[in-house]
């Protein structure tokens, strides 16, 4: 897809770049974003299956859910976006990040390791007694619920759920201090606090790039925004960003 660059972004072993992606990104993977228009996530209610409450109700049902969503990540493939993010990690190094409100683990898979999975991982569990991690692959999934191999107590899907902290806010919060760019990926900007990163990058002084299908409710806060798909406009985009650099590194 041929698109016209229209931002002068440098991107260089000096630059400090930290991208935000959301359900967006995974969606050009087959994954259904987070809710549908009806409010519902995949025909079930939010309540019921993504709050510590739901989970006391009826763990079972939400065990199903996750067991499912488990499955249809593994089934899962990167895309030309997740690809490109990881291109530009194997060009900068640690002065790159990644912050996703996604639990599928595609970025991870695509090659990224400078990933903070704020929302947590699909493919890992704890138990909710003695706090025991596991690995999703070794938990026995065949049974209706799961239970620690350590204390016998329950385990939950290690995914933060709405009234839950999400995780490594201290570090995401010294991140967007320090960094040059801020991209911003697939997100509606409306789940917060992951919607209010980008203000926050763009008052500390850096320059902040939005892509997605549609403008996000934060959109004012964006110096350059790109309407599409990200797997169409981002793998461009990286190689724009990089080859510019590099051609004025050489001056």
């Amino acid at each position: 897809m041929s698109i016209k660059i229209s931002d002068n972004i440098k991107i260089g072993s000096w630059t400090r770049v930290v991208v935000l992606t959301g359900a967006g990104i995974s969606a050009e993977s087959g994954l259904r974003t987070f809710r549908d228009g009806d409010g519902l996530w995949e025909n079930h209610r939010v309540e019921d299956v993504a709050t510590p409450e739901g989970f006391m109700r009826d763990p079972e049902l939400v065990w199903r859910f996750y067991r499912e969503r488990y499955s249809h990540a593994l089934k899962a493939s990167p895309n030309p976006a997740h690809f490109a993010l990881a291109e530009m990690e194997r060009k900068l190094g640690d002065n790159f990040q990644i912050i996703t409100q996604n639990v599928d683990g595609l970025h991870r898979r695509a090659g990224n390791k400078n990933v903070y999975e704020m929302h947590g991982r699909l493919d890992k569990c704890f138990c909710q007694s003695c706090g025991s991690s596991y690995e999703m692959a070794v938990v026995n999934l065949a049974v209706s619920l799961p239970h620690c191999p350590q204390c016998s107590g329950i385990l939950r899907p290690d995914v933060v759920w709405f009234g839950e902290i999400p995780y490594y806010l201290d570090v995401i919060e010294k991140l967007i201090q320090k960094c040059n760019l801020f991209i911003v990926i697939g997100t509606s900007g409306v789940v917060y606090p992951a919607a209010g990163f980008v203000m926050a990058a763009k008052y500390n002084g850096a320059k902040t790039i939005g892509i997605n299908l549609e403008k996000p409710r934060n959109a004012e806060h964006f110096t350059f925004f790109y309407e599409g798909k990200s797997g169409e406009l981002l793998p461009s985009l990286v190689r724009h960003w990089l080859e510019f650099s590099a051609v004025d590194e050489t001056r």
